[in-house]
């Protein structure tokens, strides 16, 4: 189970642990967004400090509308106790676990501040 807590400003928030090519793990807070379906976004600061390995570049529809192109890189993560290797998108914005990451996951947000945040493993229907 992953765990974290609801800010001030009524964002989900969860710890991840993030490897840089360095191979050290860097934890960096992050805030669950149902509305993105991509796996995680990171700021392009600390994409340039983890090191992180161009993949490819992107397209997205924005929520106004328009289209967006963007950086695809690839990063290694701890999710649940597991090591994955996954896409990160790169965008001007707060990390964001995206809806892929949390895939086979069951959300559970007490919204309030200082609210518990969890997401638990489901087995599929």
């Amino acid at each position: 189970m992953i765990t974290g807590i609801v800010n001030r400003d009524f964002e989900p928030i969860i710890p991840l642990s993030v490897y840089g090519a360095d191979g050290k793990t860097y934890i960096k807070n992050a805030i669950v967004d149902t509305g993105f379906n991509g796996w995680l976004s990171l700021p392009p600061n600390l994409i340039a400090q983890l090191n992180l390995r161009w993949k490819r570049r992107g397209r997205a529809i924005l929520g106004d509308g328009s289209e967006c192109v963007f950086n695809i890189y690839e990063a290694m993560l701890v999710w649940d106790g597991e090591l994955l290797t996954i896409p990160v998108d790169e965008a001007d914005s707060e990390p964001l676990v995206g809806m892929s990451l949390m895939n086979g996951y069951q959300l559970v947000v007490q919204v309030f501040p200082g609210g518990l945040v969890e997401l638990s493993k489901v087995s599929p229907v």
